[in-house]
């Protein structure tokens, strides 16, 4: 039987001071084994300075174009990082985002990925994938041999709660169903509700879940190998 590698990926760290706490918690004392950092927010640089003294959280980029909401039977932006994406826009933003995480956390990213996935529609596919090609690093759900799962989330694609995604049964439902080879598994933890979101209370039950003590059995009893995008050989 092949091998089953599971790296545990936090986004939004640096978004605020809970959710910097719930990243961190959530990878002391449960499985998150990354994170993906938003450098633009107020606390990013406190959610880099731990990840400059750790040396098992993988950190990677979250690219911040911007946040939609569904509303009034559309998707409306709550902020744009760019007021018309373009493919010169989006490598700029890209190039400058990179910039600022590497000055932040004092190395290049373990990966790529970005803010509700807008990375998976041109123009900044594209501009995505010849950055991450440039850092020789996985970019989300376009990197050969790396699966990506995003189950674990409590709202549907239209931002309408599903909370029984996110609760212990379903976590540990979702590790006994991994396939072989690498998978990663994206989750949203916090310690506190302390921001402006789309996806709040959500965090704090991610948290309690990735911390659970079924969820960490369920990693030992089918002999997952939990790693970060660091980890993987190159």
């Amino acid at each position: 039987m092949r091998r089953r590698v599971l790296i545990v990926n936090a986004d939004d760290f640096g978004r605020s001071p809970g959710v910097n706490r719930g990243v961190i918690r959530g990878h002391e004392e449960g499985i998150v084994t990354s994170a993906s950092l938003m450098v633009r927010w107020p606390a990013a640089k406190e959610a880099a300075e731990y990840a400059r003294r750790s040396d098992t959280l993988g950190v990677g980029l979250h690219l911040d174009l911007g946040e939609w909401e569904y509303r009034d039977d559309d998707w409306r932006a709550r902020y744009l990082v760019v007021e018309e994406e373009s493919a010169e826009t989006a490598s700029a933003e890209i190039a400058r985002q990179l910039d600022l995480f590497e000055g932040l956390v004092g190395r290049p990213p373990t990966h790529l990925d970005s803010h509700q996935h807008v990375h998976n529609s041109e123009p900044t596919r594209s501009a995505m994938l010849a950055a991450g090609e440039r850092l020789g690093v996985p970019v989300r759900a376009h990197a050969p041999g790396i699966s990506y799962c995003g189950v674990f989330y409590g709202q549907d694609g239209r931002g309408f709660p599903v909370p029984e995604a996110i609760e212990v049964d379903a976590l540990v439902g979702a590790i006994e169903s991994l396939r072989s080879g690498v998978t990663e598994l994206a989750c949203h933890p916090a310690a506190e509700a302390d921001h402006e979101s789309t996806y709040d209370q959500e965090r704090l039950t991610e948290l309690e879940t990735l911390c659970h003590e079924r969820v960490q059995e369920a990693i030992e009893r089918c002999r997952i190998e939990l790693r970060s995008f660091a980890d993987l050989e190159p």
